[in-house]
């Protein structure tokens, strides 16, 4: 999926795609998005995005620019249950940079639309409330809040 964005007086191009192979840029893009976006976690390894390219549930989505400089990031997890297929969002990020230019709802549009495709019920994703932005874009999608509780267990 591609979309045009306008950066000054400059119209530029981003394309969304699903990751295939673990790259030096990628590696670093991930050490630059991270802490933008978990305080508490630190940047894969090459390793560790390797494993999440073999997996048989996980997808790594990336915005890139013209230039192949990337913008922003997405997990797409989507799995098999007793009561159906079902897909989670992970670790959704843009570079504080490129925010507010449409990135993240790319992003997020093309993750449904795989969902979609592979036969997912439902999509999930979870964001803290101190993220407006990012809570108003999930809702202006079609995302609904849920009435649940989230329980968290941690090893650590």
């Amino acid at each position: 999926m591609t979309i045009r964005l306008k950066e000054g007086y400059d119209i530029f191009m981003v394309t969304i795609r699903p990751v295939t192979e673990v790259t030096e840029s990628l590696v670093e893009a991930y050490r630059v998005l991270i802490p933008q976006l978990s305080s508490s976690s630190n940047p894969p390894t090459k390793e560790a995005l390797q494993k999440i390219l073999e997996s048989d549930s996980a997808q790594i989505l990336i915005a890139e620019d013209k230039n192949g400089a990337i913008l922003g990031t997405m997990t797409l997890i989507i799995f098999h249950i007793p009561t159906g297929i079902r897909a989670w969002i992970e670790d959704v990020v843009v570079d504080s940079s490129a925010r507010g230019q449409g990135i993240g709802k790319k992003l997020n549009l093309t993750a449904l639309d795989l969902a979609k495709k592979a036969g997912a019920k439902t999509v999930d994703l979870t964001s803290r409330p101190v993220r407006k932005e990012a809570n108003q874009l999930y809702k202006n999608i079609g995302f609904t809040e849920r009435e649940t509780n989230v329980y968290r267990f941690s090893f650590e």
